[in-house]
């Protein structure tokens, strides 16, 4: 045992004479939910290349995803204490700060556009500074989607279709609310517990973007997919800000760039994957209609007079946010 802890300080010591770069390189650990192969992991691993590229010796960022190091909530506070450093929160955002359920009302984003257009704005101008008083800071918005519903009890066409459907929801109040003005009875749960919950028949279906039910495989468990896109689900590389500022402000630099960078990037495989996921479900046996969009608008209405009530500013930043639709 002697003998191994001599060899083992002399190894050190060698290091620390030889290799000083090594030993400088930091390990970014950047932990999420989605699993392999889903957009969210896919811009997770597009950021780590490029965040690599440019920071050489300095650092090296390794994405462990699927819930490795804990689920959305749990990463949220490591990164906050400092066990971690970022994570990649969607539709938790509004536990945080109530600001980030505008996300989470019904048909406010038309297209990747428009969102494009509130991460100018609306993004960095309110939604940002609402974060960081908590202690986090969002360097992006990143793209998690377009969510659509699945079941497997029959095609949803209208909210009256859900009634009395035990479909899963992330962990998020405004969400629930949701499905619970839809009639169906939501059911909160991480996303790494769902694929078995559809499995035993512990709920009847979920929603969420098709990049999340192809990379989760629920197509295996699920046959109705409604194609209801009744919300746009950002994820948002986030990390904690005192943490973040113990780095290398070179570091802190070109991580902050990168996730602009790959905010675009992700847009754009959005965009270009939807079509063909598309077809991979119903090439894997799902069976796909529409929904009628003007009966779930009108189911939607209170969700709106919630934010508006309970969010400060409520109504000025939904009237913020749809005045940028049509890039006006």
């Amino acid at each position: 045992m002697k003998l191994r802890h001599t060899a083992f300080g002399l190894a050190a010591l060698a290091m620390s004479m030889g290799s000083g770069a090594a030993l400088a390189q930091e390990e970014i650990i950047f932990g999420i939910s989605a699993s392999p192969g889903s957009l969210q992991e896919q811009t997770a691993s597009e950021f780590a290349r490029r965040a690599n590229e440019k920071l050489g010796d300095k650092a090296v960022v390794k994405v462990f995803d699927s819930s490795q190091l804990g689920k959305d909530k749990d990463m949220l506070q490591k990164v906050k204490l400092g066990t971690m450093h970022l994570t990649l929160p969607s539709s938790t955002m509004p536990e945080i700060a109530p600001e980030y359920a505008i996300f989470d009302l019904p048909f406010l984003v038309k297209d990747r556009d428009h969102l494009a257009r509130i991460d100018e704005t609306l993004f960095k101008e309110v939604l940002v500074p609402a974060a960081e008083a908590q202690g986090y800071r969002p360097l992006a918005i990143w793209e998690n989607g377009f969510r659509q519903i699945t079941n497997n009890a029959k095609p949803i066409t209208t909210p009256a279709d859900l009634d009395g459907l035990k479909i899963r929801t992330p962990n998020s109040s405004w969400r629930v609310a949701m499905f619970s003005e839809y009639g169906a009875n939501p059911t909160p749960m991480s996303f790494s517990e769902v694929f078995v919950a559809l499995q035993t028949g512990v709920i009847d279906g979920q929603e969420n973007p098709l990049t999340n039910i192809v990379g989760g495989k629920l197509n295996e468990v699920q046959k109705y997919l409604s194609m209801s896109g009744h919300v746009y689900s950002p994820a948002y590389p986030t990390v904690g800000i005192a943490t973040f500022e113990k780095l290398d402000p070179e570091v802190q630099a070109v991580l902050a760039e990168t996730a602009q960078e790959v905010a675009i990037w992700a847009r754009e495989q959005g965009a270009a994957q939807d079509g063909t996921l598309l077809e991979e479900l119903k090439a894997g046996g799902m069976e796909v209609n529409d929904t009628d969009r003007a009966a779930f608008v009108a189911a939607s209405a209170p969700l709106y007079e919630k934010f508006a009530s309970e969010v400060e500013n409520g109504q000025a930043m939904i009237d913020q946010a749809l005045s940028l639709a049509d890039g006006s």
